[in-house]
């Protein structure tokens, strides 16, 4: 699958969300995404000192370059999300328990979310780039959280906040700072401008 210049894209992550956005934006992707050890890069990154967006763009661009590995010639999209609040990075709730305990952690409270997303070829990382939202959520008591966790089931657990602002998470807050797109994981508008610049996005959008 193409992009506007005859390149390939290739998504190295298995989100829907972020495939979904790609799509709707006109953009032509193959997904294959990355099987990389998340817990073990993080260590190793935390270990160097590493602030969360580094770590986020490391993450990301080992994905990235995992998979460009796998499809020579092709422009590969890496990506990840990570949840700061007072200084610890948060990230997927395994189970509906994990999750009710990360909105119990967000509830009342300041957080940010730092979205990584980078491109790769040929094994090789060539752009990098990170965004920051600032969120407050809301203050919610045992009943309330067990409420939406009910209503918006599993899908919570895609998220690293355990909610998706795009639905019934939009509930849960009092105030957002910060690009839509990096909230739901990944900063659109920055990629497509790159995409452009190299004549990868679909044709007539290259202006």
């Amino acid at each position: 699958m193409t992009g506007g210049s005859g390149t390939r894209l290739v998504l190295a992550s298995g989100s829907r969300v972020r495939a979904d956005m790609l799509r709707a934006a006109g953009l032509d992707i193959t997904v294959d995404p990355a099987d990389v050890d998340e817990p073990k890069i993080e260590a190793d990154c935390r270990r160097d000192g590493m602030a969360t967006p580094d770590v986020a763009l490391a993450l990301a661009a080992a994905k990235a370059a995992l998979v460009a590995s796998r499809h020579p010639g092709a422009l590969v999209i890496g990506a990840d999300q990570m949840l700061d609040v007072d200084g610890a990075s948060l990230r997927k709730p395994e189970d509906l328990a994990a999750a009710a305990r990360t909105l119990e952690r967000l509830a009342g409270r300041d957080h940010t979310l730092v979205s990584a997303v980078v491109l790769a070829q040929d094994g090789d990382v060539i752009w990098r780039h990170h965004a920051v939202a600032r969120l407050t959520m809301r203050s919610l008591d045992a009943a309330a959280i067990a409420d939406y966790l009910a209503r918006a089931g599993d899908g919570v657990l895609t998220s690293v906040g355990a909610y998706q602002l795009e639905g019934l998470g939009a509930q849960l807050f009092e105030r957002i700072e910060g690009d839509y797109y990096t909230i739901l994981g990944l900063p659109l508008l920055a990629l497509l401008g790159e995409l452009r610049r190299r004549g990868a996005a679909p044709a007539g959008l290259l202006g």
